[in-house]
């Protein structure tokens, strides 16, 4: 099975939604604050927001359904020691997907959007969230502080976790 990893677009707002409902990430009575806050990402230039879709001959007559996705933020003001600049967001795969790479790829795609535009990505996290560090260590990333929240984000029940990658030199 392979993927297409692609910039996101107003059309897979309704599949990035089923995607999250799938992996139990929202709740249908938060859907459509959700689809708006998708939406707008997907309209904002010092973001990006990418899907993956499965390839095979299921697909083969197009229609590919989203399977995953994930997004960047970028913060224009220092919050601590979380300083300005480009953020991942969250991965979402669905669970029928995950353990496959999509993430892996998603990670990827996001990374390279990055590193066209900025020196250095930062990452937040729960302390406890061993998959995700795992997964974010190909790229170098290395924390850089603890604490109960950076810029938006906070840790309820865990301590959250800064990292910062430095773009590979060619």
């Amino acid at each position: 099975m392979t993927f297409v990893i692609r910039a996101a677009s107003q059309a897979d707002v309704p599949g990035i939604l089923a995607a999250e409902l799938d992996a139990g990430r929202t709740s249908i009575a938060h859907a459509d604050r959700f689809a708006a806050s998708i939406s707008a990402a997907v309209e904002d230039q010092a973001r990006v927001v990418v899907v993956a879709e499965v390839q095979d001959d299921a697909n083969a007559g197009g229609g590919a359904d989203v399977v995953g996705w994930a997004k960047t933020h970028c913060w224009d003001y220092a919050d601590g020691p979380a300083l300005s600049g480009h953020y991942l967001g969250g991965v979402t795969v669905r669970p029928d997907f995950r353990r496959l790479g999509v993430a892996s790829e998603l990670t990827s795609a996001r990374m390279a959007w990055i590193w066209e535009r900025a020196g250095h990505a930062w990452y937040v996290v729960n302390a406890l969230n061993e998959a995700s560090l795992a997964l974010h260590r190909r790229w170098g990333f290395r924390e850089v502080a603890r604490g109960p929240g950076f810029h938006t984000v906070t840790f309820d029940g865990g301590e959250g976790v800064l990292l910062q990658a430095a773009r590979p030199l060619s």
